[in-house]
């Protein structure tokens, strides 16, 4: 006969699971409604345990929280302790987003070709912390132009006119953290004045 009362208890445990993902997010139900497409009363019935999860359920959900869906159902470790990450290209960069959740502070890390070496200055809400893992960085922030090698990092605010690329050489590997205005890190690179 087949023992069902693990999945039993696993399935007991999706709904406080997802009732304390949706609130860690700062997200109402009818927020969530909106974003998946399911009802307010099927959403606080899934929450309560009173409505079994199914994937037609869990699949919306995991995707408007933006977390895997094994963490939804609470899914044992399987032995591989590698994070998948997924590369993006962005524009001619390639970009692998290192945050899984939307809001707060943003990771990413970024490879830029050595052909990006024009500065085309532009400006945005936030702040931003750089630290270059190889290769050379040229950074145009207002009136300053900096180089920065392996193991210096930059932090500014975007609200100033500002430009990262390859100094030409070859490409740059850098990490990036970018977040909302006032979210700021704790190391600076001192900026050279230009063509120093």
């Amino acid at each position: 006969m087949e023992d069902v009362t693990g999945t039993d208890d696993v399935l007991a445990a999706v709904g406080p699971r997802l009732r304390r993902i949706r609130r860690q997010r700062q997200c109402t139900l009818a927020a969530l409604s909106q974003a998946t497409g399911i009802s307010v009363s099927t959403l606080s019935r899934l929450e309560s345990g009173r409505r079994k999860p199914s994937l037609e359920l869990l699949v919306p959900i995991a995707h408007a929280h933006q977390v895997p869906l094994d963490e939804l159902v609470g899914a044992p470790p399987v032995g591989d302790p590698r994070v998948r990450l997924k590369p993006v290209r962005h524009g001619d960069s390639t970009v692998v987003p290192l945050s899984r959740q939307p809001g707060g502070l943003q990771a990413y890390k970024m490879v830029i070709p050595a052909t990006r070496g024009t500065p085309e200055p532009r400006t945005h809400e936030g702040y931003e912390w750089l630290y270059v893992l190889g290769g050379r960085l040229r950074l145009v922030l207002a009136d300053n132009d900096i180089v920065l090698t392996v193991g210096e990092a930059a932090e500014f605010d975007t609200r100033l006119p500002h430009w990262f690329g390859s100094t030409g050489e070859g490409p740059v590997e850098i990490l990036s953290l970018f977040g909302p205005q006032g979210e700021r890190m704790h190391v600076r690179a001192r900026p050279r004045p230009r063509g120093a």
